[in-house]
């Protein structure tokens, strides 16, 4: 959603199965399946790592992020509930100045998601179809949470 991700490297493919899922919920998708199948198909190594785009030495998306239990929710409330900053600031308890660097990574990383490859819609909002975005001319949505 905030653009920590590669063009044609963690973003290539032909299919994203989990497009649609937050990084919260991939983790727990995770331990499931290990549960479910006994052992380690998904190694803990995998699970246990912390996010990165490792695009430099010892980097983790949390040290510019967040923890990523504080950025789902912001993520749920901007996208998938069209909420406003103030409606976002009193469900999460996160300030403004937070919340504003979040969105404004999400609303600056469409152009990454249009050139991702198509995936499953799970949620009742989601990028591509219900949550789009021009990229040109520097548009900003007058309904966005930063007007």
């Amino acid at each position: 959603s905030t653009g920590y991700c590669t063009l044609y490297g963690d973003t290539a493919g032909g299919f994203a199965i989990l497009k649609d899922v937050l990084k919260t919920t991939v983790y727990k998708l995770a331990d499931l399946i290990n549960r479910k199948m006994g052992g380690e198909p998904i190694p803990l190594t995998t699970i246990k790592r912390a996010p990165t785009a490792e695009l430099k030495l010892n980097q983790k998306d949390e040290d510019s992020l967040g923890s990523y239990s504080d950025l789902d929710p912001i993520v749920v409330g901007y996208v998938e509930e069209n909420k406003t900053l103030a409606e976002i600031q009193k469900e999460t308890g996160k300030n403004e100045e937070y919340i504003r660097k979040i969105v404004t990574l999400i609303d600056k990383s469409e152009y990454k998601r249009r050139q991702a490859p198509p995936g499953i819609k799970i949620s009742p909002r989601s990028f591509g179809r219900d949550h789009r975005m021009p990229i040109t001319n520097r548009y900003k949505p007058s309904n966005s949470p930063l007007s």
